[in-house]
């Protein structure tokens, strides 16, 4: 009797396109893919950080490089994506949130959210799966939403509302590039602890909240994140598209 063989999750020969890496969930899916063999690319609006992430990585025998990179400018980030790729891994971590009453959103404050979040994830994902059609390659694209991307939020409906539409076009782009073997998909993380999220554990109450939110009872770490990039961007999940991973603690099962 043959026993079937569980795929692979090893990326070696894979080039993969990290944009928000400098730190956070960003640079974490980058230590993730790094490790399971993939040859980095690593790309922020900040150069100075994205260079010691670099530095890091290959002392711990990684195979990383970076790019300054903004998402948000569109024909910068096509005219980079056409000079580095192709490239067969995308994880765009790349965003930005500003919170407040919804009565207080300000048309400065909905386009910058947008601009980036929506706008920027779009053309991001179709520059990287251009190239990818151009030389006849399958590959694994991934956005990082977030569980606000299928619930709503206090304070939060901007944000809520770019996320909600990176889902929507995540399908649609899923199935019209299926045919190619390009896979698209999402990951959905609670609250992460990071730097930029810092201020909001420093809060009692905040946290309280949280805690009763997320069913297993914790905020999530970066490396709850590493694993299901990791899964999405192998073989190991080559029947995955359209589709996404809530890594929310059970926030959203209720």
């Amino acid at each position: 009797m043959q026993l079937p063989q569980t795929p692979s999750f090893n990326l070696s020969g894979k080039r993969a396109l990290v944009a928000g890496a400098s730190s956070g969930i960003g640079l974490a899916c980058a230590v993730a893919l790094g490790q399971a063999g993939a040859d980095v690319t690593l790309t922020a609006r900040s150069t100075d950080k994205l260079e010691n992430v670099v530095k890091a990585m290959q002392a711990a025998g990684l195979s990383a490089q970076s790019f300054k990179m903004d998402v948000s400018d569109i024909p910068a980030t096509q005219a980079q994506v056409a000079e580095h790729g192709p490239f067969d891994i995308l994880v765009n971590s790349a965003g930005l949130a500003r919170h407040g009453p919804a009565l207080d959103t300000t048309e400065e404050d909905f386009d910058a959210v947008s601009a980036l979040n929506l706008k920027g994830a779009y053309f991001l994902t179709q520059a990287v799966a251009k190239d990818l059609i151009a030389a006849g390659k399958p590959g694994s694209l991934i956005n990082v939403t977030s569980q606000m991307a299928h619930v709503g939020g206090i304070d939060r409906a901007v944000y809520c509302g770019t996320k909600h539409g990176v889902e929507g076009f995540t399908k649609a782009m899923a199935i019209e590039w299926a045919p190619k073997g390009i896979r698209v998909n999402t990951v959905c993380p609670t609250f992460i602890r990071t730097a930029l999220t810092e201020a909001t554990f420093q809060d009692p109450e905040k946290v309280k909240w949280l805690e009763e939110k997320i069913k297993l009872g914790r905020v999530g770490e970066v490396t709850d994140i590493m694993g299901p990039v990791v899964y999405l961007a192998s073989d190991a999940s080559a029947l995955m598209t359209g589709t996404h991973l809530l890594i929310d603690g059970g926030w959203t099962a209720d």
